[in-house]
């Protein structure tokens, strides 16, 4: 396969969108971790449904 910037330029791109999302996706779940007992306790002493 021939290899020009625009190859490698693509190749880079791909790449960082999927370390933007995993990165997004690590985020997501240390939040989860932190907070989700307190929210869950939170909501559920409000009279709100648990999910």
């Amino acid at each position: 396969m021939y290899m020009d910037a625009v190859v490698f330029a693509g190749i880079a791109t791909v790449l960082l969108m999927v370390a933007f999302f995993v990165g997004v996706g690590v985020f997501v779940m240390r939040d989860q971790k932190s907070h989700g007992v307190e929210q869950q306790a939170k909501d559920l002493k409000a009279g709100g449904k648990p999910v």
